[in-house]
């Protein structure tokens, strides 16, 4: 028995380094905390709410173009995004395209004329603009509410990014290991963890911890400043990691050869039936490789514990990954001296099972839809709504209000333009690379870059390397946790608190409210992903479409045409808001799962749009106009 569970170590032990690893890191964590630390004392020389929310408006061009990349470049970018990439090959160049017109499209549209009236308005937040140009308070209240409603999903998604990149860097480590058997003991006590895996419960309290000290603390200026290096890392990261793919494949030529023979692999279940029963449990590591009976490759999908006395097991999920490689089929475990491991279900691919150059060519394979991935008119639909969702965003509003003058924002477009053309093409090379290099990620694909970030340090024999890489994608989902959190926590204290509950509070007393409200939702963030979503990348996409379809045509209008009324704002951020909702709730009703409904084969983002528009127009015509004195003060000529 003792032999099998070594055996069975031996097939899950991951590699080396990890300490090195973890030096690496924690030197880049100081450097964060300190950069919050200085922003903390510059702040509390200069008057609160303009400096906490917005580093009192004074961003020049590397401060505002590296904030303003940062954000967008979040868990999705570094975490999603390369999950797809690695799950549907080189059609996700498509996907991204366009992204790289955002930042002409995003402070194009909008920027210019909403930092204008911004500064007129004396707002630091989207509702705060919103109330002013209306002169209501209702409207605010709208736009707080359906900015936090969506803003909590994305930060769900990166509260699990965080921590999926935590628990990938310490996993070999004594220390944490041990830690990881503490809180297993724990954890069983309490109804809301009793379901959590206890290496994602503590990574996902390291986390919260560190991102929401630090953005209590530092306010606006210190995610700004934490943006400015972070933005850094992450394009470094990235450019180390194309260096050493390419390197490990042979060229990108040959990278791509090796993945048009490439078949996808198939989901399904075995058994594992004992010669002779188990004495004691036997614990077999999810990721583990294993030989089947029909000469088959499988990876075990889960963590498994076995009872003893179980002559045969139950059926175990695993990824059945046709010609893998012979790095892997010397490492995985044969169970042939001691049992037999039988294959009992398969499932396979809806689009591309058994057929070799899918991940080379459109629409890519696809577990679920029989047309593949992405159609040419899902691809159209993606390039426009990358490109104009950016510009409905909130978290990019509030950096567009906080530049100092057009100089910045035009240098900036620029700056930023070439900031994404660093990071989002390398990374479909990297990640078409990660498919040659790390096969059967497909259990967890959310992983693979934390995971391809390890193998690429410690295959170059460097891996110390692994933790200033992997600060890359940390970097990119702390840069969004801080910048989100902030908006939901101004939101609640400004919006609701400061304008409707108590508009003569004290500086002070908004000081200290806005920290109790920021770190109560970043716990309540955590509570709600202690059982993480399956598909971080559709969350994001789900958050980012509503926000975006809440706000872009309402913000737009707001700000250019004066004939739009009270009720037509609000029936504009509603309207894209139920249309949103709609689409998703048809998508989860036929395909029971959390997936929305692309009407038409359109990209919901477009119908969420054109619902916007429709009621802001139909209601703003039959309702009574806004006041003249109202209009006059931000569409006036200025004396």
């Amino acid at each position: 028995m003792e032999s099998l569970q070594n055996l069975i170590a031996d097939a899950s032990a991951k590699g080396q380094g990890q300490n090195a690893a973890l030096i690496s890191f924690a030197i880049y964590m100081l450097f964060v905390f300190a950069l919050a630390w200085l922003a903390g004392r510059i702040r509390s020389k200069k008057e609160f709410v303009s400096e906490y929310f917005l580093g009192s408006r004074g961003l020049g061009v590397w401060a505002f173009a590296l904030t303003f990349a940062a954000t967008n470049a979040s868990g999705g970018s570094f975490m999603g995004f390369p999950a797809l990439i690695y799950t549907h090959g080189w059609v996700l160049a498509l996907w991204i395209a366009g992204y790289m017109i955002v930042p002409l499209v995003t402070t194009g549209l909008l920027a210019k004329r909403l930092n204008q009236v911004s500064r007129k308005a004396n707002a630091v937040t989207v509702p705060d603009i919103l109330r002013a140009r209306f002169g209501s308070a209702s409207v605010g209240l709208v736009a707080t509410s359906l900015l936090t409603f969506f803003m909590f999903f994305y930060l769900l998604a990166q509260f699990k990014g965080g921590s999926v990149i935590l628990a990938t860097l310490l996993e070999d480590l004594d220390f944490f290991q041990s830690a990881v058997t503490w809180v297993a003991g724990w954890k069983g006590n309490f109804f809301l963890t009793q379901s959590t895996e206890p290496d994602y419960l503590l990574c996902l309290m390291l986390f919260a911890t560190t991102v929401i000290v630090y953005t209590t603390y530092g306010g606006f200026r210190a995610v700004v400043w934490t943006d400015v290096m972070q933005g850094l890392v992450m394009v470094i990261g990235v450019m180390v990691m194309l260096v050493l793919a390419l390197s490990q494949v042979g060229g990108l030529s040959k990278a791509t050869e090796q993945l048009a023979e490439m078949k996808p692999p198939q989901m399904g279940t075995i058994t594992i039936q004992w010669k002779s029963s188990l004495t004691e449990k036997l614990s077999i590591q999810k990721g583990t490789w294993m030989h089947t009976d029909d000469l088959r490759i499988v990876r075990i999908a889960n963590h498994v514990v076995i009872e003893p006395d179980t002559p045969t097991t139950p059926e175990l999920e695993v990824l059945i990954q046709p010609d893998p490689g012979q790095k892997v089929k010397d490492k995985a475990l044969n169970l042939s001296e001691w049992g037999r491991v039988n294959i009992t279900s398969t499932l396979p691919y809806a689009r591309g099972d058994g057929q070799k150059g899918v991940y080379v060519t459109p629409p890519g394979p696809s577990k679920n839809e029989d047309m593949g991935f992405l159609s040419l008119g899902m691809a159209f639909s993606f390039f426009v709504f990358w490109a104009f969702g950016g510009a409905g965003q909130p978290s990019n509003m509030v950096r567009q209000m906080a530049f100092t003058d057009s100089r910045v924002l035009k240098r900036s477009i620029v700056l930023v333009s070439v900031y994404y053309t660093a990071i989002y093409f390398p990374l479909i090379i990297i990640f078409c690379c990660a498919r040659v290099i790390l096969p059967g990620m497909e259990i967890e694909p959310d992983r693979i870059m934390p995971a391809l970030a390890r193998t690429l340090s410690e295959n170059a024999g460097m891996p110390w390397l692994t933790g200033l890489i992997v600060a890359a994608p940390f970097a990119a989902v702390m840069s969004s946790v801080d910048s989100f959190l902030l908006m939901v926590s101004s939101g609640v204290v400004r919006d609701v608190y400061h304008h409707h509950l108590n508009p003569n509070a004290s500086e002070k007393r908004v000081k200290w409210l806005t920290y109790i409200v920021t770190a109560v939702i970043g716990v309540a963030a955590v509570m709600a992903v202690l059982n993480p979503p399956q598909y971080l990348q559709n969350l994001i996409v789900f958050a980012t479409g509503g926000l975006a379809g809440c706000f872009l045509m309402p913000m737009a209008l707001a700000l250019y045409w004066p004939g739009i009324t009270r009720a037509g704002i609000i029936a504009s951020m509603l309207g894209g808001c139920i249309t949103h909702l709609v689409l998703y709730i048809a998508g989860y009703v036929i395909h029971q799962e959390f997936k929305v409904y692309s009407f038409l084969n359109i990209q919901p983002f477009l119908w969420d749009i054109i619902g916007s528009t429709f009621f802001a127009l139909l209601v703003s015509k039959i309702t009574k106009p806004l006041d003249a004195s109202l209009i006059d003060r931000f569409f006036g000529k200025p004396k």
